[in-house]
């Protein structure tokens, strides 16, 4: 047990530590790089870098290296995306982010599957329950992982509020900030500016150094799995060729209820692309400078990380209906708010109001849409979560991608009319379901208790 808890530590600080760089990051990128919107381009090459690589990538590199190397080998791609902002410029960015793009999956197929082996290995061992020890393994996981973005955007926030150039922001500059926002880069001309080169340097060498640190931390303490665990697991790994896997995610979207399920798949990917390609930029960096993105970001992940937990325990006596309705609300709320609002150094609550409950909308859509994929297409997770993965790459892909080319409040428009679509969507969906089980509902009740662990492989 402490052999394989060894191990589970190190995979999750691993992770702590490369995402505590690739978070603050990814917040930083539309006000970092805002020339020609070479941030939020870099984004979404990015994902749709991801988008092609968990089509085929996992597999055979697993196959071929096995979870350790994967780990590490994937890991090196996202220090890539680190170094090529020493030097940002469409030639530097644009290919990194590819590289980090296709690392991505695999980095998180590796890690599912060395958790679930070692899980199922002492259970075997111990007389246990397999299921029980997975997710007691995957909750330890997430419980280290999910703080990296608040230490990310700490980091981000300590060293660029280090800065000498702040410069008080002028009214007719505050004009420029938020939902009619204008699309020139007078949001980056005065508090807003750039921070000195050597602060940027500052922190993508602690970014890069942190990233550093994890692949050295796998390399060095994480234990190879045994060859013959890891054969049976690759004899799973091994069956779906590209174009099987290809094909089954395609060819689930015959299931009228996964055609229903892209419009609320997709708006998770748009309104996460929101909060930190426009929110960050338009309304924090532009009225305040880039040194509170940081903190913004931080009390996102925070209300995220809290309300995850909290909505997956009552999920089971609200169900999930009533957690998506709550969510709906919350972010139409925000929405017509941030249309109205003009942001003010003034008001500085209010800059933290937004992520907050954004966090908490946001966790209704992470938690219960990852249930509701597990519980309707249990026969078909792998091309349901295939699906899942694609569809919400695509609402990032799209989200970045018009990042630079539209005002914002037309954005919040098209925000809202996704969401408003992806509810009615899935109030198609709840119908076919009440429809096609009359008797039970309690049964889907209990399903939506489970963790979400297992589905986060996918």
């Amino acid at each position: 047990m402490e052999r394989n808890l060894k191990n589970v530590l190190v995979i999750s600080f691993g992770f702590l530590l490369l995402f505590t760089a690739y978070g603050g990051l990814q917040s930083l990128q539309s006000s970092l790089n805002s020339e020609e919107g070479l941030g939020v381009a870099s984004l979404s090459v990015l994902y749709a870098a991801l988008i092609l690589s968990s089509m085929f990538l996992p597999p055979i590199l697993i196959k071929k290296l096995g979870c350790k190397w994967t780990i590490a080998i994937s890991m090196c791609c996202y220090i890539a995306f680190s170094l090529g902002n020493f030097y940002a410029s469409w030639y530097t960015l644009i290919p990194t982010s590819v590289i980090l793009g296709l690392g991505g999956a695999p980095l998180w197929s590796a890690k599912c599957t060395y958790l679930t082996i070692a899980g199922t290995s002492y259970a075997e061992k111990a007389g246990k329950n397999a299921k029980d020890i997975i997710n007691q393994y995957f909750g330890v996981f997430f419980l280290v992982f999910q703080s990296s973005g608040i230490w990310g955007n700490l980091i981000s926030s300590l060293i660029l509020s280090q800065s000498s150039t702040k410069v008080e922001i002028s009214e007719e500059d505050l004009e420029c900030c938020g939902a009619y926002n204008c699309l020139t880069d007078t949001t980056n001309t005065t508090g807003s500016a750039k921070p000195s080169s050597s602060l940027i340097y500052t922190l993508l060498g602690v970014y890069t150094a942190s990233g550093v640190l994890a692949v050295l931390l796998v390399i060095i303490f994480l234990d190879q799995i045994k060859s013959d665990q890891a054969e049976t697991e690759k004899g799973k790994l091994e069956a779906p060729s590209f174009w099987s896997t290809f094909l089954a995610t395609f060819r689930h979207l015959k299931d009228k209820r996964q055609c229903l399920l892209i419009p609320l798949t997709m708006y998770s990917g748009f309104e996460q692309g929101f909060l930190s390609g426009d929110y960050t930029k338009v309304y924090v960096t532009c009225a305040l400078g880039i040194q509170y993105v940081g903190y913004v970001m931080i009390c996102f992940a925070a209300v995220n990380s809290l309300c995850s937990l909290l909505f997956g325990k009552i999920s089971q006596f609200t169900g999930r209906k009533l957690l998506f309705a709550l969510a709906t609300v919350t972010n139409t709320a925000c929405i017509i708010a941030l249309l109205l609002w003009k942001p003010h150094p003034k008001q500085l609550a209010v800059f933290f109001v937004f992520p907050a409950l954004w966090g908490l909308s946001d966790a209704v859509w992470q938690t219960q849409t990852n249930g509701l994929y597990g519980i309707l297409f249990e026969k078909h997770k792998e091309a349901a979560f295939a699906n899942y993965r694609l569809w919400e790459s695509l609402g990032f892909v799209i989200a970045f991608g018009y990042s630079t080319k539209l005002q914002v409040y037309i954005k919040l428009y098209i925000l809202l009319s996704v969401l408003v679509l992806s509810m009615v969507t899935y109030g198609a969906v709840e119908y076919l379901e009440a429809k096609s089980s009359p008797g039970t509902p309690n049964a889907t009740k209990k399903e939506n208790e489970r963790p979400p662990s297992q589905e986060t492989c996918m």
